[in-house]
């Protein structure tokens, strides 16, 4: 779980330089400037993910379920927040259901929550 956590954190840092920059150059000219600003919302917070997930990758040693649950949800928390504010911030120039896509931005960001409160327990826990 250590090595997967680390490597999703690289992965998601990598992929949200890639977005950032793809967005300041190349979506200006294809969505709104509200859409724009949603879809550098999704790249911020998938970024701050992924300094989460590295950061927590090398402190815990993911040796109880309660480790493994601030990984995963901030993984599943993460794709789910950021990938949907992605297609969400294309529905005006592509058919992308919003109505199904929508709802499911606040339950990443729920499971994104959840994940720092589980990390504020651990550390309370620990007393680290």
């Amino acid at each position: 779980m250590k090595t997967f956590t680390l490597i999703t954190g690289a992965a998601y840092g990598l992929i949200s330089v890639i977005l950032g920059a793809f967005g300041a150059h190349a979506l200006k000219k294809i969505i709104s400037a509200d859409k724009l600003a949603s879809f550098e919302t999704g790249v911020k917070y998938q970024m701050y993910a992924a300094l989460f997930l590295l950061i927590v990758g090398y402190i815990l040693k993911f040796e109880t379920a309660s480790e493994r649950w601030i990984a995963i949800l901030m993984i599943a928390g993460t794709f789910l927040f950021s990938v949907s504010i992605y297609l969400l911030a294309f529905s005006e120039v592509a058919a992308v259901p919003s109505k199904i896509i929508g709802p499911i931005t606040p339950l990443g960001g729920l499971l994104m929550i959840i994940s720092w409160a589980l990390l504020i327990f651990y550390f309370i826990k620990n007393k680290t």
